[in-house]
């Protein structure tokens, strides 16, 4: 090693096991704790191994700007179960490079407005059928399937989308935060236990996978599965069934709760900062009683609305690399086999980047840019979301329609606090909240399948 280098950064010296409970447990609280204590990078060793920690943009900018090929992806262990071996999720090297340049097209440019009505009417139709009162979670969790089901899947009224919604909220109810972070407990037990339970829902979703795929082979339509069915690698071949049912499983993954969860988050957001949901609503009513979706996407307030709700509320807190080749970070010499870890929460909440960072402020966003570095509720370098676009499309278009059409009133006196959901970041109480049609922009009538997904989503 280097004079000049350093050994590991400090960090917690506590056992594994309780490293790890904390940082599922409470991350808001020990990540903010463990970077006063010991400085940034810090390491923490936990039982899925050693993880380097920053959320400073110079180290940040380091680790995503890096040759892709000195990394795995964190965790295969864990994850490839529930998505797949050749899940963009999973796969590394080249063979990610190649997936991602397939896939990438379908969430991009001229493609998003193809999705634009499907969002907005499975935002209407999944209000109304929330019905008075409730969980606002629970109503965005129904509209975020009901997305996927038409706008990756492409399924129609006719497809049995109830049976999707059911089967695949049972499949992700079914993965258990310690499944992913502790992989050893992914045993069967002689068919009892929650990894069996898991692998019984797992086969249910394949099934319902292969037979829509079939549909689309010899139905296409404007959604991602047909264009993925359409596609071509570099050297003319198609992705397999297999390859085909491991993306749309990670695209299920990487999109159901995490959209749902983000606009939960700025519900309550919103309805807590009066000035903020004054301002928001009169850009929006500019629209009219009516507002076109596309429209509402352009919004430039409401576009500050959701990148500051995701930069106060993360989703997921870290962006994780495996590093197969030793790496310098700042004054360390990292190892081969370590993990390293831009921090998403602690770049959200350096107070450097973002004066008062626990205070909620849109015209952060409206005053200036920040850079990929800073700001990266979708990860970044090599493995950024793939479905980045997709999910501020989406955000903006299902809270700009609550907005134009109902008066929102939270049954809470006091802000969620955020608690681990498998690897997300949920508000503990789901939002409790009563919608009230605003007057003469709402119908009464409530779709079948609106119905069928709300009850599969709660």
């Amino acid at each position: 090693m280097d004079g000049d280098m350093a050994a590991l950064p400090p960090g917690p010296r506590i056992p594994k096991l309780l490293a790890t409970y904390q940082l599922l447990a409470q991350p808001m609280r020990y990540y903010p704790r463990w970077r006063r204590r010991y400085g940034d990078p810090f390491t923490l060793s936990a039982i899925n191994g050693t993880v380097v920690t920053t959320g400073r943009a110079d180290l940040i900018e380091t680790i995503f700007r890096a040759d892709h090929r000195i990394y795995a992806p964190f965790g295969v262990e864990a994850v490839g179960p529930v998505v797949g071996a050749s899940s963009i999720f999973t796969l590394q090297g080249s063979a990610h490079r190649r997936e991602r340049k397939l896939m990438m097209p379908a969430f991009h440019g001229a493609r998003m407005r193809a999705y634009a009505t499907a969002m907005a009417r499975a935002a209407d139709d999944g209000f109304v059928a929330a019905g008075d009162g409730g969980r606002l979670q629970d109503a965005m969790q129904a509209i975020s399937l009901d997305v996927i089901l038409r706008a990756v899947f492409g399924l129609d009224d006719e497809e049995n989308p109830q049976g999707y919604a059911e089967a695949i909220v049972g499949l992700i109810d079914s993965v258990h935060p310690a499944l992913l972070f502790m992989p050893f407990l992914q045993r069967r037990l002689g068919g009892v236990g929650p990894y069996a339970r898991f692998l019984e829902r797992f086969e249910a979703v394949d099934e319902l996978l292969d037979a829509q795929i079939e549909r689309r082979r010899a139905r296409p339509g404007e959604d991602i599965l047909s264009m993925m069915l359409a596609s071509r690698y570099e050297d003319d071949t198609q992705m397999s069934n297999e390859q085909l049912k491991d993306e749309l499983r990670a695209l299920v993954v990487a999109g159901h709760e995490t959209s749902a969860l983000a606009l939960s988050w700025a519900v309550d957001a919103v309805l807590r900062h009066p000035m903020v949901e004054r301002r928001l609503r009169a850009e929006i009513d500019a629209l009219g009683e009516d507002p076109d979706p596309e429209a509402l996407a352009k919004l430039p307030y409401l576009d500050a609305v959701c990148k500051e709700t995701m930069r106060r509320h993360p989703i997921v807190t870290e962006s994780l690399r495996l590093l197969k080749e030793p790496m310098v970070l700042g004054d360390h010499e990292l190892d081969a086999g370590l993990t390293v870890s831009p921090s998403i929460l602690l770049a959200h909440y350096d107070p450097e980047t973002f004066p008062e960072p626990e205070r909620f402020d849109p015209d952060r966003f409206m005053e200036k840019s920040y850079g990929p570095f800073s700001y990266l509720p979708f990860g970044g370098g090599h493995r950024r979301c793939v479905g980045a676009a997709f999910a501020q499309f989406e955000m903006k278009i299902v809270l700009g329609r609550l907005l134009a059409r109902y008066d929102v009133e939270l049954r809470s006196p006091l802000p969620p606090r955020p608690v681990r959901r498998n690897i997300t970041l949920a508000p503990h109480d789901g939002v409790p909240a009563q919608l009230t049609p605003r007057r003469g922009r709402v119908s009464k009538a409530v779709p079948p399948h609106a119905v069928a997904n709300h009850q599969a989503a709660t």
